[in-house]
């Protein structure tokens, strides 16, 4: 237990110094002197999350399995066996990790967080957390709008976790599945980044919500409206988890052999 736990945590880490570094380049970098072309900007931010969803799940995935997500770690809980007494100390593990990421991330850039907005308000703060419209007030999105939308991203992405880790399936060979799994976070990134910037993950934001807070960040409860919002990007996840986890077990798990399948790339044999 000690052992993955311990992988959650780590694995958790290294997805979250990926991920809310690279906002912080994007956004910190906006109030520097910068060569053509910038640091960063929506699709590097999508790329870089991808990125450190691989590299965490290649971290941690032999001895945890690799979860690094409650909302992971719950729906498999409830369709796939894993125990329920993991359930916990996975998520106190995987928020724990993206805690202290955050902390050195926020860290690393004290002083240009501090030029771009001294006053640490709304302006920086989704570098470490989720807002509606990712804190644009120009785009009439509030809670509940965004509530929707991580229902539906994070179902999204457990639908397809269930089916590329299904050894029952068409899983992906020579150890791809981590690759496979870090571009479907991409994808979510670029299709259903734009009302609640698809946290579809509670660690990933509670972790650096706590963490900014306790470094500076008065109002990180709350929205750009001030109505408190750090529950959307915890229960919307969970929800949409669990739904995305039916949803395949419904539509393509129960049809599936119970036998392993033929290799990959092989005509199955004939039964006659």
């Amino acid at each position: 237990m000690v052992g993955e736990m311990s992988a959650e945590f780590l694995g958790t880490m290294i997805l979250i110094l990926f991920g809310v570094g690279v906002v912080a380049q994007v956004v910190a970098g906006g109030g520097l002197t910068v060569p053509p072309g910038g640091l960063g900007n929506h699709d590097s931010i999508a790329w870089a999350w991808g990125i450190g969803v691989t590299m965490g799940v290649y971290v941690a995935a032999r001895l945890s399995g690799a979860h690094l997500n409650p909302a992971v770690t719950v729906a498999l809980a409830t369709f796939k066996g894993f125990p329920w007494k993991k359930v916990a100390p996975y998520v106190v593990a995987q928020t724990a990790g993206a805690f202290v990421a955050a902390l050195v991330v926020r860290w690393n850039y004290t002083e240009a967080l501090a030029k771009v907005d001294p006053g640490h308000t709304v302006k920086t703060q989704f570098v470490f957390s989720t807002l509606p419209a990712n804190g644009n007030t120009n785009l009439p999105v509030h809670e509940w709008a965004a509530f929707r939308d991580q229902i539906i991203g994070t179902a999204i992405l457990l639908l397809l976790i269930m089916a590329i880790t299904d050894l029952l399936n068409t899983p992906p060979g020579a150890n791809m599945g981590p690759f496979i799994i870090g571009l479907v976070v991409v994808a979510i990134g670029m299709a259903w980044g734009t009302l609640a910037g698809y946290a579809i993950n509670p660690a990933r934001d509670f972790g650096p919500r706590l963490a900014s807070f306790i470094t500076g960040y008065g109002g990180a409860w709350r929205d750009q409206y001030g109505q408190i919002y750090f529950w959307v990007p915890i229960v919307g996840p969970l929800i949409g988890g669990l739904l995305g986890a039916a949803i395949y077990k419904l539509f393509i798990g129960r049809f599936l052999p119970t036998a392993e399948p033929e290799p990959p790339g092989r005509v199955p044999a004939s039964k006659d």
